[in-house]
């Protein structure tokens, strides 16, 4: 990807006076304005790639990343699923992250950091940090990251050490490692963003919540730019156990390109992945006076609730529908311009056939026209860095005019009426719209929308 030509812009000049002074002015203005959220940066480490070139180029070539698990502790605990989409590329031969970093950061949060760095690269800043980039101001710059679970390996490593060896072993930096938020803080600290770095916990759909959490920074007026995203590294004994305990795990094991299979009739569960992915949002204006490179728009976010199951989804999908609903409203969008969506898919019985539902009752006869692709079909089920992940494909769907591969699907269950992508497929010209949808345990829904950009 080229890194475009970037124009100096006045933020890093002004005083601290003078800087908030020019923050609370430009709040004002955008209370009565809303403005317009671009994609400028994509980032991500995935089962099927060590970056987004990669990433995109196994999307669309059909590339399974799911593999049989050899770590010693599937014998020890005698695993009943074994199975996972592992990181195509281990984290410390990314080449964005050092061992001294790594070892203060739980696995979640070195993946966070690995697609942070490449998605500010790929925004074309003119310094590895917003402090010493000159053309954005830290205290404009804000992060918004998900995570399904958190620190999961610190957690429990930290327990076992207790148990077998006392407090006094325990490490100073536990608790940091550990915390949800710990994500989001280190990609704060390493890039300088000052805005606000937060986090959301919801299941699934955190890291599409996040990304709502990261355009209202922007619309608001609070922030210029903000690196949202989510990462995940729960593929740990006790999280393969519990999931499949539930039965929500495939169990191919002797199978396991072909364990993740959405929309197929002996789908069985879905297959743990690890990852993260990150999007750099930008608004309008800020993107335009440094000459960016522009993705897409973020055009516009639904979130609702299901209040219906802990786990389980509701079958008449009334919450999906909303979030669907709300995301095209929010956007101001014709359902008619809707191309592509990248679907939540889990290759669950339960969970595939609500979502085809909420499709229908959005779209009704529209539906039929929308290019569908299954991406957790290749890449496994990254839990709270799902959103994200599927968000880039979503906008690189747009940028490319191409909707990304779904695999496996070798008797299409007769229940789920959509057009599904077993093949790379070409999306139409002109002004088109993609979304991403995520939905998690809690009955949390998200979705986004993605409006093309021309040039």
């Amino acid at each position: 990807m080229k890194t475009p030509t970037v124009n100096p812009g006045p933020y890093r000049f002004l005083s601290t006076h003078h800087r908030i002074n020019h923050q609370i002015d430009h709040r004002r203005e955008s209370a009565t304005m809303s403005r317009k959220v671009l994609v400028t940066g994509l980032g991500a480490t995935t089962p099927i790639g060590g970056d987004v070139p990669t990433t995109w180029e196994n999307a669309t070539k059909g590339v399974s990343g799911v593999s049989t698990l050899d770590h010693p502790w599937v014998k020890e605990y005698d695993l009943p699923v074994y199975i996972a989409g592992q990181l195509a590329v281990p984290a410390l031969e990314s080449g964005r992250l050092t061992k001294v970093e790594a070892k203060r950061l739980d696995p979640s949060g070195q993946l966070a950091l690995i697609a942070a760095r490449e998605a500010w690269e790929d925004a074309g800043f003119s310094g590895p940090d917003a402090e010493s980039a000159e053309e954005v101001d830290p205290e404009r710059t804000g992060v918004a990251f998900g995570t399904g679970i958190g620190g999961v390996w610190t957690l429990l490593d930290a327990w076992d050490t207790l148990r077998e060896k006392g407090p006094r072993r325990v490490l100073p930096m536990t608790v940091p490692m550990l915390m949800p938020n710990g994500n989001a803080a280190a990609v704060s600290m390493n890039l300088k963003a000052r805005a606000a770095a937060q986090t959301v916990v919801s299941a699934c759909a955190s890291s599409t919540e996040a990304m709502q959490l990261g355009a209202e920074m922007i619309r608001s007026g609070k922030a210029d730019v903000v690196i949202v995203g989510g990462a995940e590294a729960a593929i740990h004994p006790l999280p393969m156990a519990a999931f499949a305990k539930m039965q929500a795990l495939s169990s191919r094991n002797d199978e396991p390109e072909k364990a993740s299979r959405p929309y197929d009739v002996d789908r069985d569960g879905f297959v743990m992945g690890e990852g993260a992915a990150a999007l750099i949002l930008e608004s309008e204006e800020h993107a335009k006076a440094r000459g960016a490179r522009v993705y897409a728009e973020l055009a516009g976010t639904g979130v609702s609730a299901d209040s219906y199951h802990i786990t389980a989804p509701d079958p008449a999908a009334l919450g999906a529908t909303r979030a669907l609903r709300e995301a095209l409203e929010d956007g101001n969008i014709d359902p008619k311009t809707v191309v592509h969506i990248n679907a939540h898919a889990t290759s669950t019985p339960a969970g595939d056939l609500p979502e085809a539902t909420a499709m229908h009752e959005t779209f009704g006869e529209h539906t039929k026209n929308i290019a569908v692709s299954a991406t957790k079909s290749m890449t496994g089920h990254l839990l709270g860095g799902a959103g994200a992940l599927e968000a880039v494909l979503t906008v690189l769907a747009l940028h490319h005019r191409t909707a990304p591969c779904t695999i496996n699907l070798d008797n299409k269950d007769p229940q789920i009426d959509l057009d599904v992508v077993t093949e790379a497929r070409e999306l139409p010209a002109g002004e088109i719209v993609a979304l991403s949808n995520s939905f998690g345990f809690g009955g949390h829904n998200a979705v986004v929308a993605f409006r093309s950009v021309e040039g």
